[in-house]
């Protein structure tokens, strides 16, 4: 690795952290990079992966002030949010990248989109069969269960659709509903780097440059999105969704 390709990937580390405290969907500019530097599809989604998990810990932690009073939601979710994780690692590794690849862009524009309208959309949701339940609906682990799936295989855009799950759900501030992402976010991506770690073909000369940058992009990341009020938020989130939405059909 040259001198010229470690200082891309700290560049690179540092949006994509940031993106993911922002809105999530920063795996749409470290896995293209990666892919641009020389690697090979399967082994740049496994690296990546492995890579951002920092940026998912300082969010976190960026957001620790609004995640104090939210112990009892994660851990509700904890279980929906492990199993899909592993069963989105499972389908990564034995099954064709191509094929998932390309729902991936109609993935994450129901979730922008699904964002855009939640006012409008989550009283009729609440209406539905355990809709109302908060925090107990059944349909709201079965969302995150999908989500974690999806982000464990493909995490571009995980942010997004976690975020636009739990607005249906759970009655909270959107601030306090983006910490409670970070944090699912980085529980389902510890899990991918368990497994990619263990199974599948990183390369951690890669990881090295690029996980520190990550780290620092995802705190300044965070510091930024809990200074945005909700609307400029929602307006960040959705706008994001739809980019990497379009990027990924074109």
């Amino acid at each position: 690795m040259s001198a010229l390709e470690a200082l891309v990937l700290v560049v690179v580390g540092l949006v994509a952290g940031g993106i993911n405290a922002l809105a999530g969907g920063g795996s749409l500019i470290s896995f293209p990079s990666l892919i641009a530097l020389g690697l090979p599809p399967l082994t740049a989604n496994v690296t990546n992966s492995v890579a951002v998990w920092p940026g998912y810990v300082g969010t976190t932690w960026g957001y620790r002030r609004e995640l104090a009073p939210q112990g009892r939601r994660l851990l509700a979710l904890v279980p929906a949010a492990v199993t899909g994780a592993i069963a989105g690692c499972l389908l990564l590794l034995v099954t064709s990248e191509e094929a998932f690849e390309q729902l991936v862009p109609f993935l994450i524009l129901s979730g922008s989109l699904l964002l855009a309208v939640q006012g409008r959309v989550t009283e009729r949701v609440r209406a539905w069969p355990g809709g109302g339940a908060g925090i107990r609906s059944p349909l709201l682990h079965l969302s995150v269960l999908l989500a974690a799936s999806y982000g464990a295989y493909f995490g571009g855009g995980l942010g997004v659709v976690l975020l636009a799950c739990l607005g249906l759900f759970v009655q909270d501030g959107l601030q306090q509903l983006n910490g409670l992402k970070s944090a699912l976010s980085l529980l389902i991506n510890a899990v991918a780097l368990i497994a990619f770690s263990l199974f599948a073909p990183v390369d951690w000369g890669v990881v090295a440059v690029l996980a520190p940058a990550a780290l620092v992009g995802g705190y300044l990341g965070a510091q930024v999105a809990r200074r945005l009020n909700p609307a400029r938020l929602r307006l960040v989130v959705v706008a994001f969704g739809l980019v990497v939405a379009v990027a990924l059909l074109l």
